[in-house]
């Protein structure tokens, strides 16, 4: 379990990764803003300064260096979590969450914001503008989610025994 994870969240960091490449120095996406796709989808430049759906905003150097330190913290815990989770869900989503915060985490050093780019809307509905990463991070989140609440069958008992 622990390599598929790890190798899980290195797929999705070099995929994020790639993508914001492409988005921008391919499609060039600061400069045109917004493309639209389909009726319900865009690509739309964002830079993303705060964390989830813009909360926590770091306009300044310091809370930028932060918000990395947090997310660093953050994606260390995962990564050691990682180490001592048996159970197949819940180490796919730990390496979904692993991947999307290094990601983003890089964004934010290099660019001193995340790169944010998918945009989903209907009419006037819009949802917030987020990333690979963005997306990979509320999956996994979702699965732990899911899984705390309706109960852990598999590797629960193996857990019990190591404790």
């Amino acid at each position: 379990m622990i390599r598929f994870a790890y190798a899980l969240a290195a797929i999705v960091f070099l995929l994020d990764q790639l993508v914001k490449y492409w988005i921008i120095h391919v499609v060039k996406l600061e400069q045109a803003v917004t493309i639209p796709l389909l009726p319900f989808l865009s690509l739309t430049w964002v830079e993303n300064r705060g964390v989830s759906m813009g909360m926590l905003t770091a306009d300044t150097e310091v809370g930028r260096w932060m918000l990395v330190g947090l997310t660093a913290v953050i994606a260390i815990v995962v990564a050691f979590w990682i180490r001592r989770e048996r159970a197949w869900p819940e180490a796919l989503a730990l390496g979904l969450v692993l991947g999307g915060a290094i990601g983003n985490i890089v964004d934010r050093v290099r660019f001193g914001y995340v790169v944010d780019f998918v945009h989903l809307h209907a009419g006037p509905w819009s949802f917030y503008v987020f990333n690979i990463a963005d997306a990979a991070i509320t999956i996994g989140v979702v699965i732990l989610l899911v899984r705390a609440l309706i109960g852990r069958s598999d590797g629960q008992s193996e857990r019990s025994k190591d404790a």
